[in-house]
């Protein structure tokens, strides 16, 4: 069994199961004494399903690990919508989570994401028409770009009234072009700041030693948000999140307690994205079931493709590396295929060259490349998961086969690789 703390990352575009892989991770079956979930990147727009012990849950800002009764740390590098959050623990509790509010943590720098990012981030995409470049319409992108050279609201702004209200005016004046002649409106601001009171005497809000803390109790789990092939730097430009999805600030957080971590990347046996966006191996005429995830007025239709092992590589290598696959949707009927190169103007091409960090230029060139390549498809054998192993040179560590905690599976290599 793993034998470190786990960094949980999407090795696609979103939608690979993080979420029921971390809720696996927490629960009493796999035993293995998680004392919290850190998120480590993203916000309200994250979307986790969860079956397990007969309930549903979309996990957004709450940890997956809820569930079984395991605190949730949202670290700096997590956007909060606290009132988004306070919808979220209100169906936790309909759930039967005792107090889901008690479970969380929250790391006092982080960005707030207000109703204010929220109507900009739909104004501005309503006015690209249909040059959209993908978004989910909750304000995660004019959250982290209002905090590049101005002074965002922060969560332990929350705590300081007067402060708050300054910044909120200011982030209201700084919109007010954008949003004024679109439908999209919000509360006014001191309707706003006195939720946002409320929300600070419900939760706890925490310093940077809060990780140490929990540390110390027991092992942690790092659950990423979207996938690395959405991320900011590394994904396909314009098409992409305002997140360092690669697990950077999981590692980051890790060496800052002294310690590392087992990373765990998750991928479908298929590939899936919602919206714009290049997707080299779409296949229109797939159909898999997905009870989950539907067209959405800014995140646009689910589209689903052939594995494309080209792309899984690329997310690796962008990513440092990883330790082991969570494989998942093995329930799947139907005869698989997988990408074995990309036809192009150029040639074949087997790989993606990764380029450096935050080199946008190179990822602007993969996004046209990726537009126009024609994947040559092989059949998937049968024994998927060693056919997985030695083709992406990492051993898949957990399997799934179902939608539910008991159709996940750990493999031998669990306890080689941890």
């Amino acid at each position: 069994m793993f034998r470190s703390h786990l960094v949980v990352v999407d090795l696609g575009f979103g939608d690979a199961g993080k979420g029921a892989t971390v809720d696996w991770l927490c629960s009493a079956e796999a035993g293995l004494g998680v004392s919290a979930v850190v998120r480590f990147n993203g916000g309200a727009q994250a979307a986790h399903n969860v079956i397990a012990e007969g309930r549903h849950h979309t996990f957004a800002q709450f940890g997956s690990g809820t569930f079984s009764g395991v605190p949730t740390l949202l670290s700096q590098h997590v956007l909060v919508e606290p009132i988004a959050l306070a919808g979220e623990a209100r169906q936790l509790a309909a759930l039967g989570v005792p107090d889901p509010l008690a479970l969380l943590h929250i790391d006092g720098r982080a960005l707030l994401t207000t109703p204010i990012h929220i109507a900009a981030n739909r104004a501005r995409e309503d006015a690209r028409g249909s040059s959209r470049h993908g978004s989910c319409g909750r304000g995660i992108g004019e959250t982290a770009a209002y905090a590049l050279d101005r002074d965002a609201p922060t969560v332990s702004d929350c705590l300081r009234p007067r402060v708050l209200r300054d910044k909120l005016q200011a982030l209201a004046a700084h919109y007010g072009a954008l949003i004024a002649p679109s439908e999209h409106r919000y509360e006014p601001i001191d309707t706003l700041a006195d939720m946002y009171q409320e929300f600070a005497a419900a939760v706890r809000i925490v310093g940077g030693e809060q990780l140490a803390r929990f540390a110390r109790r027991g092992r942690l789990v790092f659950e990423g948000a979207q996938g690395v092939l959405l991320d900011e730097w590394r994904g396909f430009h314009p098409h992409t999140t305002w997140s360092t999805v690669e697990p950077r600030n999981a590692r980051a957080m890790l060496a800052e307690i002294g310690t590392a971590g087992y990373v765990l990347g998750v991928t479908r046996t298929y590939m899936t994205r919602h919206g714009a966006g290049p997707l080299p191996t779409e296949d229109r005429t797939l159909d898999f079931p997905e009870p989950h995830n539907a067209t959405g007025r800014y995140q646009g239709e689910f589209r689903l493709g052939h594995l494309d092992p080209i792309l899984l590589r690329y997310a690796i290598a962008v990513s440092g590396g990883i330790d082991g696959l969570a494989l998942t949707h093995l329930d799947t009927q139907g005869t698989h295929y997988a990408a074995t190169e990309y036809a192009t103007a150029d040639g074949p091409i087997t790989h993606l060259p990764p380029g450096t960090w935050q080199d946008l230029t190179h990822q602007q060139h993969l996004t046209a490349l990726l537009t126009t390549a024609h994947p040559v498809l092989t059949e998937i054998p049968d024994d998927v998961v060693p056919w997985l192993a030695q083709t992406l040179d990492v051993p898949v560590a957990l399997t799934s086969n179902g939608p539910t905690r008991t159709h996940r599976t750990p493999t031998p290599a669990t306890v080689i690789a941890a």
